[in-house]
Formats: structure tokens, C-alpha cells, sequence
């Protein structure tokens, strides 16, 4: 996201340019009673206009609404948070990471379609294949299914706990996880993400599980 650790609208604000001041023109005395030995006024010219920005090389389409852009950077931030979001990663790179790993292995990295901001790659029994994640009417979906989700991890959570079981294990950058981490993630499992408001802690710790409250 991609990398992507912050997500903005493709909403260009154009900017003011600067006045420029018009250069004094000379005197036609002063220029005919000139010496020919002394050096010639350079003459100015005028600045040639700044050519227009390219186009930012940016998979990120326009926003439809303020309420997608919301769903979008919450689903950044989650990424940002989970460990196994790879960011700008290529499909190549991607389908060698997960090469050697057991099947149902999967990563989420950036999308390079312009019509979709991430991908899903993920180990199958025939090898290393990616999914487009569709954003469309503020809901998720995986390419070529109808099923769709409000958040990118219940999307997950689905395919995960799902009686084929499409993923298995995520692929983190790191493999050693946080045992803090660990511990939200039981907490999640056995009491729900619905009920963690009612668990008696402290507001750190109750943010803290509220901030990542999936099971993967």
C-alpha cells in the first residue's frame, strides 16, 4: 500500500504560480549614446512556461466518496499492522517468496492493476498463483467470486476458516512474532472481536486488542 503506507486521493489541487515582475526596458538615449566598447544590455527573454507534472506512476484510482477513502486507509493501516502485507512487491517476487512454503501460504502485497489497489498471493497445490482484491461499492472481493466483505481481513478470515481451506498460514517479513502479538490473537479467537469492549482492562490494553482484532 503501495509501498503503500499511506493512502491519498487521486484529487489533483492545482497551485498558484507566482507573479513575475516585467523587466525595465532601457532607454533609447542611453542605448545610442553608448561606447562601442562598452558591453552590450543582455537582452531578456521571457521565461518559458513550466511544462505540465507528468502523471504520478500510482495504481490508486479517484475516490467515489469520503467513505471509501475512509475503508481504504483503515485497511492500510491494517496492513501496516499485520506482517505479512509486502507492499510494492512484484508477482515475480511474490511467487519465489512463497516457492518453497507449505500450501495455503499466502502474502498480500500491492496491486499493479490500475483498477485494483491489492493482490492476494498465496501457495496452491499446482504452485504460486495471485488474486486481484476488488474494491467496488465500498466492499471486497476476490477476483472471479461473488461473495464480498466491508474489510479486507474478514475477507481473509473467510477464506481461512473456510471448509476448503483456499489459505492457510500468512507469510510474515518476520518470522518470530511479538509475544504481545500472540496474545491479542488469542484473546481474539476465544472471546470474539464483538466482545472485546467488554473485557475489564485498562483503555491501553483495550486499545491495543481494539487495534488488530482479527484471528490471522
Amino acid at each position: 500500500m503501495v509501498a503503500h503506507n499511506q493512502v491519498a486521493a487521486d484529487n489533483a489541487i492545482s497551485t498558484a504560480a507566482e507573479p513575475r515582475r516585467r523587466p525595465e526596458s532601457s532607454s533609447s538615449s542611453s542605448s545610442s549614446t553608448s561606447s562601442p566598447s562598452s558591453a552590450a544590455p543582455a537582452r531578456l527573454r521571457p521565461c518559458p512556461a513550466a511544462p505540465a507534472p507528468a502523471p504520478g506512476d500510482t495504481h490508486f484510482r479517484t475516490f467515489r466518496s469520503h467513505a471509501e477513502y475512509r475503508r481504504i486507509t483503515r485497511a492500510s493501516a491494517l496492513l501496516d499492522a499485520c506482517g505479512f502485507y509486502w507492499g510494492p512487491l512484484s508477482v515475480h517476487g511474490a511467487h519465489e517468496r512463497l516457492r518453497a512454503e507449505p500450501v495455503g501460504t499466502f502474502l498480500v502485497r500491492d496491486s499493479r492493476q490500475r483498477n485494483c489497489f491489492f493482490a492476494l498471493s498465496v501457495k496452491m497445490a499446482s504452485g504460486p498463483t495471485s488474486i486481484r482484491v476488488h474494491f467496488q461499492a465500498g466492499r471486497f472481493h476476490l477476483d472471479g467470486s461473488r461473495e464480498s466483505f466491508d474489510c479486507l481481513f474478514e475477507l481473509l478470515e473467510h477464506y481461512v476458516a473456510a471448509p476448503r481451506r483456499m489459505l492457510g498460514a500468512p507469510l510474515r517479513q518476520r518470522r518470530v512474532r511479538p509475544l504481545q502479538e500472540l496474545c491479542r490473537q488469542r484473546i481474539v479467537a476465544t472471546v470474539g472481536r464483538e466482545n472485546l469492549a467488554r473485557i475489564p482492562l485498562n483503555p491501553v490494553l483495550r486499545d491495543y486488542l481494539s487495534s488488530f482484532p482479527f484471528q490471522i
